[in-house]
């Protein structure tokens, strides 16, 4: 086992993640890994970046797969490296237009 992947570990056993969380999270970390043949702590936030594009878009999984993976390279890139990436900090707003339903502000802006 590398270092690196112990100190992930450590983190989530000090995160109190569930073993099976732990287990996902590693290998969303491993497999980032493998698709770009090289450590993950050598990676740029645009790779990370595309590599999730290409899980989502290209590969297609399904939402209940692709929230671990996500959530396990975001604990790796915060936690365990210590990053301050925007992929992984900005806050994201929930999209209204998706379920219809208008915002106060699009209502005005539309009514303007």
């Amino acid at each position: 086992m590398t270092e690196l992947r112990s100190r992930m570990i450590k983190d989530l056993q000090l995160a109190g993640l569930t073993e099976g969380t732990q287990r996902e999270y590693v290998r969303s970390v491993h497999q980032l890994a493998v698709y770009f043949k090289k450590s993950p702590d050598r990676l740029s936030e645009k790779d990370v970046e595309d590599y999730l594009l290409y899980v989502r878009d290209d590969l297609g999984v399904a939402k209940g797969t692709f929230a671990p993976c996500f959530a396990g390279l975001k604990f790796f890139y915060l936690t365990t490296l210590g990053c301050d990436w925007p992929l992984f900090t900005k806050k994201k707003s929930a999209s209204h237009a998706e379920s219809g339903y208008l915002t106060f502000g699009a209502t005005r802006i539309a009514a303007t």
